[in-house]
């Protein structure tokens, strides 16, 4: 599933790592920063909506596309 974000740099990444690892787990995510959109790959059938909540308790949107 690939989701938009406002997730733009390798700081940002490091700061959604704790979230995106414990509601998807370690190495079934990962965020595309070579392209404008800055996509977020998950590639397991998670709980989505708690992922999404994870990430807005950071200072993270995600919109599935």
């Amino acid at each position: 599933m690939n989701f938009k974000t406002n997730i733009k740099c390798d700081a940002c990444v490091a700061k959604v790592t704790p979230a995106l690892n414990k509601t998807v787990g370690e190495g079934n995510w990962e965020v595309n920063l070579l392209v404008p959109e800055r996509t977020l790959t998950v590639k397991t059938d998670a709980n989505i909506p708690d992922m999404v909540s994870a990430l807005k308790e950071v200072g993270y949107t995600a919109e599935k596309v």
